[in-house]
Formats: structure tokens, sequence, C-alpha cells
């Protein structure tokens, strides 16, 4: 199976990623798409990140019974912070029998050359890229293993999210009714 792998913090996981995972199972040529819940992104503070468990929850609860979309935990494991680079190689090792692709925002896409082993990423494996509001093109757009998928674009990001739900705004619409309810008895992102 080709399996397109969409990276991210999941703080929290929201309908526009969901959005892109289901358009990218759906229409791409991915056959399932697993949500790694990253512990930690090395390009990123780890302030303000709730606890991998509750992530990992939270993606679970968004995606349901749907077999095109597995939340997994792969990183919880690994060491921190987590490299793209170590949890392909792991994941190339455990699961012979699938090939893998990244799946990643355009905007992610303008830091590439700052992940470790990008080279090692770029020779080996196929970067599914959707397209991200007010970014223009890239050195690596060119790159033939650097595909542009026709993706909606979506406006929509966790850190709206928890800013809006700290300032007592609702968010009912923003995420799947099931994430909406456990943040809300769990009072997350609330202070």
């Amino acid at each position: 199976m080709k399996i397109g792998l969409y990276f991210g913090s999941f703080n929290p996981i929201h309908n526009g990623h969901l959005v892109i995972a289901g358009y990218m199972a759906e229409f791409t040529d991915i056959d399932q798409v697993w949500m790694v819940v990253s512990p930690q992104n090395p390009l990123k503070a780890k302030t303000g990140l709730l606890k991998d468990t509750h992530r990992l929850a939270l993606v679970n609860e968004a995606i349901g019974h749907y077999r095109k979309i597995k939340a997994s935990n792969i990183e919880f494991k690994m060491p921190q912070p987590s490299y793209t680079i170590n949890t392909l190689l792991h994941l190339a090792e455990k699961y012979p029998q699938h090939r893998f692709v990244l799946i990643m925002g355009q905007d992610n896409l303008q830091t590439f050359d700052r992940w470790k082993n990008y080279q090692d990423i770029l020779k080996n494996y196929e970067l599914y890229i959707y397209p991200r509001p007010n970014i223009e093109g890239d050195k690596f757009m060119n790159h033939p293993k650097v595909k542009l998928v026709d993706a909606p674009m979506m406006e929509i990001s966790a850190s709206f999210i928890r800013k809006a739900i700290k300032d007592k705004k609702d968010v009912r619409f923003m995420v799947p009714e099931s994430v909406y309810n456990y943040m809300t008895e769990m009072h997350f992102y609330e202070k």
C-alpha cells in the first residue's frame, strides 16, 4: 500500500486537517493516510502543547471509523525532538510492505532545507504538497519528487482555535463535534 504520512502536532486537530487528509485519501493515489501525532516538532516550541495522549485521543475522535485514515503514535517512543528522517527509517523497517510518502503544506516546504537530512528524504520519498494561503513558489517545487496536489486551500489553524477558546469563543464549527465535546469536557486550551 501507498501510505501518506501527515505529521503534525494536531494541537488540536481541526476540520482543515481532516479536509486535507480526506482529500489525499480520496483524490490521489494514496491508499491510506496516517496522521502521525508528533510529540515535539524540532522547529517549534513545546509550550502550550497538550499531552501526547490527549492529542492522539482527539485525532482518534476526529477520524472515527473511517478506514482510509488512521492515527499513529509511532513517534511517542522515539527520541525527542521528533526528526522526520528517523521516523521514516523506523517505519520502512517496521512496514517493508508499504511505500511511504510525506504530506505537507506548502508553507513547510519553505523551511524544508532546515530539516535533518532533508536531502535523503527528497532522494527516497515523494512529497505531496497541499497549497497554503499567501505562499508563493519555492525552490523545491520543481524537484521531481515534489508533487503539488490540488487540495482545497484551508485558512484555519490550530493556533487560531487555541486562542479563540482562551478568549471564550465558540469553535464548534471548526472541529468535529466529538473533538469539540472532548475539549469542552476536559477544559482544554481555556487558560
